[in-house]
């Protein structure tokens, strides 16, 4: 039987050459990526020795400066704060006690006694999380060792990019060259920053604990290893209670290290550290923190003092800080903001006390405006063409399913403009919101300033959109600037040795509305004053501004502005719970009338470009609206309306116990006066039947004794005079109701 012939065990000659050529191919490959990481090892020992012989001795760098002093002016040239290095005894190695380090070794750099001064394992793991997150912004958090922090506090800048980290690990690696281990702690522990101007562990629990940190507890020494990671979040004269928390996680950390003991880490207990009490602090400290930290983008010097030269003024800044005081409600809180014409802030506080709260309620807090709102619908309804004096009719409206409310429950038919503005008709500021767009409201806000998120909804008009008090007062600085905007801004210039590196321009260039329609806002502003709701923002000058109040009088507002000056002021409580009696023509109303006869004093008297004009008689305002009553009406804020904003119940007389401020009077009759009348004490109102504020009222007020004839009846519209326009209806999306 034949064989078949055997195949071939060897592969074709072609096959064989294609194979060599791919292996010669992938082998030079190696080989030049080989030859490149070792030029770069070479490169990179080179540039660490290079590094390493420019470093200074450990003698000079224990002498060298812990931080910037810097040096705070007010605007009269008095220092109002210096921040800076405190003066903690420098402690030796051996001086520090063995928990602190072992603490601020396990939460920071637990790899810190073996790696070369950059950690291959961190940094490998801060790679992956932020490819993880690519697109984010997250940074390469977690990667910094303990050599590194060292190498960035003495010679470099807290600004973050990609270059600046590179030459953070060289210079670490440098130093692991040149100093110990236990040097380089040494330095760590004493140079560290760990909040309010604190640096250094002695600084520190001299400033938190009231002793030497030779005597740091176990519970001390978390309490100060956990500063690190944000000194001011967790900072224990701010929030004992973070700080605590904080603390227990390096008293873990520390256990799962073996720096302690299973049963050292059970009985430790940091909330036994005894703080000491925070030095009393005053308001300007408001200012200051919202202020300084702005310096990171307007100057590069990292070295030098600084001498910060700021807008305070120390005369106004106690006005305002005592007119939140003596009027904020109790259990509440106030802020208050104040602004010159060219938004420098002569004023801030941000609370009724900065030491048992940093938190700025100034410039952090969110809140509802409530009618202050009505600023930009009225602002949208005056560029869209509308003039104050133009009729609408205050009757039912219905839109998209909501049906706002007005304060007094009832409607009083056609009326102007100023007087829907003065006395804050909610039906009114619906429908100009609907006849312009919603969204056109929403970008009139965002236009003048307001940086928060502006919903669309129907209900937007009366305020259901949180907005910060800043943002407010300088929407309402650009009205009084004429149209023009306003920048807040808090620092003039800086000095370093003499040298000025920063000083402060300007920008009047940018517009925001026509002219005309900031005289027209105002001419509306200055009604609500004179005769509306914020009676008692009255100061003797001219004045103009708004009130705002939510729903269940959660939040108070009034911002307002005369003589060059503009200020917001905000009351309420931070948890938002409401607060009987509060309104925004009340205790705001009242702050900013006690702050601004003081602002103002020494300023001439500005008139405004309009006259202030009496509201038509058609509107016969009950005794509520002259405080700006809560906006009711907006969807699922209160417990008045339904989820659509409609009245579930019929309305109760309010017993708030807030006695209502008495208003001028002539033979007593309430005084709506053209003229801004001068502060003085009002006699009580007698006890006579209501007065209804009729033309005749107007009458005999302005001294018009004239028989009034074919007076239409209330709710009616007047007869159109001639050039003038008839009052307009507009039409809604849907049936009124």
């Amino acid at each position: 039987m034949a064989r078949s012939p055997r195949k071939s065990a060897r592969k074709p000659a072609a096959d064989v050459r294609k194979a060599g050529r791919w292996r010669r191919r992938i082998g030079w490959i190696f080989g030049t990526l080989a030859g490149l990481l070792l030029l770069a090892l070479v490169g990179l020992v080179v540039a660490v020795y290079v590094q390493r012989s420019s470093l200074p001795s450990f003698e000079d760098l224990k002498s060298s400066p812990n931080g910037q002093m810097i040096r705070v002016h007010a605007a009269d040239g008095t220092v109002i704060v210096s921040l800076g290095p405190s003066y903690g005894e420098w402690l030796g190695y051996n001086q520090i006690p063995e928990v602190m380090k072992a603490a601020m070794v396990s939460v920071e750099d637990r790899r810190f006694r073996s790696h070369p001064g950059v950690d291959p394992v961190g940094l490998a793991r801060s790679v992956k999380l932020a490819v993880q997150y690519r697109g984010t912004g997250r940074r390469l958090q977690g990667a910094s060792t303990i050599t590194q922090q060292v190498a960035r506090t003495i010679f470099l800048s807290n600004k973050y990019d990609f270059g600046r980290k590179l030459h953070e690990m060289l210079i670490a690696l440098a130093m692991e060259r040149k100093f110990t281990k236990d040097q380089i702690l040494e330095l760590y522990l004493n140079k560290v920053y760990f909040g309010g101007g604190a640096y250094g562990i002695d600084a520190a629990s001299r400033k938190f604990f009231g002793h030497s940190a030779e005597h740091l507890s176990l519970n001390e020494a978390a309490v100060i290893a956990g500063l690190v990671k944000a000194p001011s979040r967790y900072s224990p004269t701010a929030d004992q209670d973070a700080a605590v928390g904080r603390a227990g996680v390096v008293i873990r950390l520390m256990e799962e290290t073996g720096a302690i003991s299973a049963d050292e880490a059970a009985a430790a207990d940091p909330a036994e550290a005894k703080m000491v009490p925070e030095p009393r602090q005053n308001s300007v400290r408001y200012f200051t923190d919202w202020a300084l930290p702005q310096l990171e983008m307007l100057v590069d010097e990292t070295q030098r003092p600084l001498e910060v030269w700021t807008t305070l003024d120390l005369n106004m800044q106690r006005a305002a800080d005592a007119a939140v005081r003596a009027n904020v409600p109790r259990g509440s809180q106030g802020a208050l903001v104040s602004l010159d014409r060219d938004g420098a802030v002569r004023a801030m506080v941000g609370g009724t006390d900065y030491v048992s709260s940093i938190y700025n309620r100034a410039t952090l807090a969110e809140r509802q405006p409530g009618s202050a709102f009505k600023l930009f619908v009225y602002l949208a309804a005056l560029e869209a063409g509308h003039k104050p004096d133009d009729q609408v009719v205050d009757e039912p409206v219905t839109i998209d399913g909501w049906s706002p409310r007005n304060d007094s429950r009832r409607n009083s038919g056609a009326m102007g403009l100023r007087t829907a503005f003065a006395y804050s008709i909610n039906t009114v500021a619906a429908k100009l919101g609907q006849e312009v767009g919603f969204q056109t409201v929403a970008d009139m806000a965002r236009r003048f300033g307001i940086t928060t998120r502006v919903n669309t909804h129907p209900s937007m008009v009366l305020g259901t959109s949180e907005v910060r008090l800043i943002d407010m007062t300088r929407a309402f600085a650009s009205v009084a600037n004429k149209g023009v905007a306003v920048t807040p801004y808090g620092i003039t210039k800086v000095t370093a040795g003499g040298e000025v590196i920063y000083s402060q321009t300007i920008d009047r260039s940018h517009v925001l509305v026509a002219p005309y329609v900031a005289a027209q806002m105002t001419d509306l502003l200055q009604t609500a004053v004179n005769t509306g709701t914020g009676r008692a923002a009255q100061i003797g000058r001219p004045v103009a501004g708004k009130t705002g109040t939510t729903t269940s009088s959660k939040d108070g507002w009034f911002l307002g502005f005369s003589s060059g000056i503009t200020t917001g002021v905000w009351m309420g409580r931070d948890d938002a719970r409401p607060i009987s009696g509060l309104h925004g023509g009340t205790a705001p109303a009242r702050a900013f009338h006690d702050y601004m006869v003081k602002a103002v004093a020494s300023r001439p008297v500005e008139q405004f470009d309009t006259q202030v004009t009496l509201p038509e008689w058609q509107l016969e305002p009950d005794e509520e609206s002259y405080f700006g009553q809560p906006d009711e009406g907006v969807p699922g804020q209160g417990p008045l309306v339904d989820a659509d904003g409609n009245p579930i119940a019929p309305a109760e007389p309010r017993g708030d116990g807030e006695e209502e401020a008495p208003r001028p009077t002539v033979n007593g009759v309430p005084q709506l006066s053209q003229q801004q009348p001068q502060p003085q004490p009002t006699p009580a109102l007698p006890a006579t039947p209501t007065q209804r504020l009729d033309q005749d009222w107007l009458n005999r007020v302005t001294g018009r004794d004239r028989p009034v004839t074919n007076r239409p009846p209330a709710g009616a519209a007047p007869p159109p005079v001639t050039g003038e326009r008839p009052p307009l209806r507009f039409q809604d999306s849907r049936p009124t109701q």
